[in-house]
């Protein structure tokens, strides 16, 4: 009776643990990680000093990566059920004052100009202006989100600009500039519900830097933890626990709008500052 009674157990158990090994060989081989309850915290980190500004800086190295995974917007149409991103790299730092993220991801081709036909590599940040976390792709009516657009064509022009700048103060010349005048490769905007996406009046708040290199994006997006607008602008308090949710865009796979892969809500723990 004892061994009839082990094997009756056990044989489910077995077949269990074979189905968690197959899933996770699917997903492992579609590039697309397993994250565990434990690791679904991201963590912003408290440093002294100035935050790094650009992809390269060591500062990075020293903050260890949480790997999320992405998957289609299936939620509204036209949904997007196979994106091409499966897996999305973050950091993020502050200092007291500012809080920095660092976004990567595996793109073969740089999409980077936005002409006819064609669509631009991207990614975005939400976060919740209210306590409790709105839809996480666009926000929905009286629960909004502010939404950080890093836009790799508005990136490009900006790195164009100044490439084009400091050639003309070492030459003399001037010439006629038609490259448009970006205050920031991020876009500002307020989300409540699909298609009601607003761009804020006012831009430049969130700054970004990116460089593509290997078949990687790296994006740096960075603000003031302090809050200039009550109502429209993301609060980010040192000590305290909120959400934020990720999208991802690749221009040579036609994504834009609601075409992407995202990554639903995660919680975010900004470091507390010690009080002295």
């Amino acid at each position: 009776m004892v061994h009839k009674t082990t094997k009756t157990v056990s044989r489910p158990l077995l077949l269990l643990f074979l189905c968690i090994l197959v899933v996770a060989g699917v997903l492992g081989g579609l590039g697309i990680p397993l994250v565990s309850s434990e690791g679904m915290i991201i963590r912003a980190h408290l440093v002294e000093g100035d935050l790094p500004t650009t992809p390269e800086d060591a500062a990075w190295s020293k903050v260890t990566p949480m790997t999320l995974p992405l998957s289609g917007q299936v939620i509204t149409r036209p949904v997007w059920p196979e994106p091409t991103a499966r897996a999305l790299t973050v950091r993020t730092l502050h200092n007291g004052t500012e809080i920095a993220f660092l976004l990567e991801w595996q793109d073969n081709t740089k999409n980077d100009r936005l002409t006819p036909g064609t669509f631009r590599d991207g990614v975005a940040i939400g976060l919740p202006l209210g306590d409790a976390p709105a839809f996480f792709c666009m926000g929905q009516l009286d629960h909004y989100i502010n939404i950080w657009h890093w836009k790799a064509d508005w990136q490009s022009d900006i790195d164009r600009r100044a490439a084009r700048s400091t050639d003309r103060q070492r030459e003399g010349v001037r010439t006629f500039e038609v490259i448009p005048r970006r205050v920031s490769s991020v876009e500002d905007l307020i989300g409540g519900g699909f298609s009601t996406l607003t761009t804020k009046e006012k831009q430049g708040r969130v700054q970004g830097k990116a460089t593509w290199k290997d078949g990687i994006w790296h994006v740096v997006m960075r603000r003031p933890l302090s809050s200039e607008e009550q109502e429209n602008e993301a609060k980010l308090v040192p000590g305290r626990v909120q959400t934020v949710s990720f999208a991802v865009w690749n221009g040579e796979n036609k994504e834009r709008n609601g075409q992407k892969a995202v990554a639903p809500w995660f919680q975010l723990v900004i470091d507390p500052v010690a009080k002295i």
